[in-house]
Order: structure tokens, then sequence, then C-alpha cells
């Protein structure tokens, strides 16, 4: 257990005897993986993503960071709110969540957040846009931890929701919680609109037209070891960030110049 950077499993004795840079804040969903990976997936890979870097940031810098407990509170599509236990939270909720935890954090003395995003259905580009007037000296970033770096440089197949990336980073922290063996094949069907498949227009997919088995990329090719070095990549990316994010004072700070 890492009592230092994880507060899942940290306590007040602990916490209170570090000075916190930054505050990373994991956030997932609740919904079915294919068949194979748990429905906390999402929440699961950030948090295990972030507690990783958080240990490494200390660990070759010197700067602390405190990873919270995962959001579990993911917002899902049309198709996949019928399936079993898939819940869906508002953007209301979510930028109430979001907003309570700021708050929390800067009552502390806290000014850098940092999301790690496991979930494409979230997006918190405007919730972080309207606490920046509330909040203009709290420096708050998102991000994707599963596009830090590009996975075709690692991946045999990539796909889009339990496929070969995710299933292989989750075999890599927690092999006990893949069945790889039950996993659908994860066909799915694509846009029959180009300006919708090429990405250049958006519509929410209806999951029940896009997958039988809720994936879509075959985990056939998932690997531990193709895990393991695509997480270390990732962590990598992310050290790099969050030293940088630590070393910034104000605002001028994050900007280049010339």
């Amino acid at each position: 257990m890492d009592k230092k950077h994880d507060l899942s499993v940290s306590n007040y004795g602990t916490a209170r005897r570090h000075d916190y840079a930054v505050t990373i804040l994991p956030w997932g969903a609740t919904e079915p993986h294919n068949q194979h990976l748990p429905y906390l997936t999402d929440c699961i890979l950030s948090h295990d993503i972030a507690v990783e870097a958080a240990q490494r940031l200390a660990e070759r810098h010197g700067v602390m960071a405190m990873v919270m407990p995962p959001v579990f509170a993911g917002a899902q599509n049309p198709g996949q709110r019928e399936l079993h236990f898939c819940v869906h939270y508002s953007y209301d909720t979510q930028r109430g969540i979001l907003r309570d935890i700021v708050a929390s954090l800067y009552r502390q003395g806290q000014r850098r957040l940092l999301i790690v995003n496991g979930h494409g259905g979230n997006s918190f580009k405007n919730m972080i846009r309207d606490l920046s007037l509330e909040y203009p000296d709290f420096f708050i970033a998102t991000s994707e931890w599963f596009k830090m770096v590009l996975a075709k440089d690692y991946f045999d197949v990539v796909g889009d929701h339990a496929d070969e990336v995710e299933t292989s980073v989750m075999m890599h922290y927690h092999p006990e919680l893949v069945c790889k063996d039950e996993a659908g094949n994860g066909d799915s069907n694509t846009w029959s609109i180009d300006a919708l498949r090429e990405g250049k227009v958006w519509l929410p997919r209806n999951w029940s037209k896009v997958s039988t088995d809720t994936g879509i990329g075959s985990p056939a090719l998932a690997t531990a070891d193709k895990g393991r070095r695509f997480a270390e990549a990732t962590v990598q990316k992310y050290v790099d960030f969050l030293k940088a994010f630590a070393e910034v004072q104000c605002e001028d700070d994050l900007y280049a110049k010339g």
C-alpha cells in the first residue's frame, strides 16, 4: 500500500506530514467492458496509472502528488444505459462532483489539479472553463491516460473499448480480474456517413447498434507485457507533465515566450 500517494489507502496521519504540490483525480465510469473486464475498468486503470505516476514523480524529482479515490460517475451513450448495472451520470451530476472536490481542495490550499480520465464518454473542458472563473488561481487540467502515447506503437489491433489496449493494461496491473477466455470478439459497426466516421461531425453512438458484446476491438492479442510497456511509457509522460505542472507559480508560467 502506498499511503503517501494513494488516498484510497492513506490516512490523515500520513497525509498531514507531506506538502503536496499536485492533486490527481482519476475519473472513470460504471459500465460493462465486453464480457471479460470489470465494470470499473475505467476507474481501476486511471487510478493505477495515476498512483504509479505519483510514485515515480516523488522518486525521481522529489515532488509529492496525492491521488484521490477514483470517481465512478461516467456519462453513457444510448444503448449502454439499458445494459445490466450500467449507470449514466448526467453532466450536471458530474459538474457537481467536480465543483465540490475543487471547492474542498481550494479551501485546503491546493492550487493544481490534474484529472486522469479513463472513460471516453466523459468531457470536462466546459466544467473547467466555468471553474476557472470562480478559482482563477487554481490550475485545473484534464487528460485521458490512453492518449498520452500512441497506442498503435505498442499494440497490433487498437480498438475503442475493452480492446487489446485496455485488456493488456488490465492484465499488467490486475491479471486476476481478467477473464480473457470469456471475452467476446469485439466486432463492431461503424458510421455509414463519412463525416461521422472521420470524426468531423459528432453524434452519440447507440451502443446496441454498434456492438453485441459491448466491446469495440478484439482483445485476442492482449498480453501483460504489452500492457506493461504501454503503461510505463504513459506513466513517464505523466511524470514529465506533473514535474512541470508542479513548478507553475503563476499563470504566466504556463506560456512560452517568443
